[in-house]
């Protein structure tokens, strides 16, 4: 079973910047897909950015620009830097990860989340 460890999450001002990092206990090299989801208040899960085999970077449009996806293969780290950040962004941050069971087989695994605040 993978386990995915977040941190980085806090209350920031407008404007402000934040990082997240999620550590896995299993090798990303190879990963399927890795990246975050937040959730609003009232609001269904929407993906935030990923980083898939290839390392082909996805964005919603709410965020392109502002935020950057990042990994560290040596570390099993994927990283969210999140700039310019506005209430809008206030959510819980979650990592996701897309592991290969077998050879036409995936897992998909989701860390515990972090609280992510922006105040006005």
């Amino acid at each position: 079973q993978v386990q995915l460890v977040e941190s980085g999450g806090g209350l920031v001002q407008a404007g402000g910047s934040l990082r997240l990092s999620c550590a896995a206990s299993a090798s990303i090299f190879s990963i399927n897909a890795m990246g975050w989801h937040r959730q609003a208040p009232g609001k269904q899960r929407e993906l935030v950015a990923n980083v898939t085999s290839g390392s082909i970077t996805n964005y919603a449009d709410s965020v392109k620009g502002r935020f950057t996806i990042s990994t560290d293969n040596a570390k099993n780290t994927v990283y969210l830097q999140m700039n310019s950040l506005n209430p809008e962004d206030t959510a819980i941050y979650y990592c996701n990860a897309v592991f290969w069971r077998d050879a036409i087989h995936t897992q998909n695994y989701w860390g515990q989340g972090t609280q992510v605040t922006v105040s006005s």
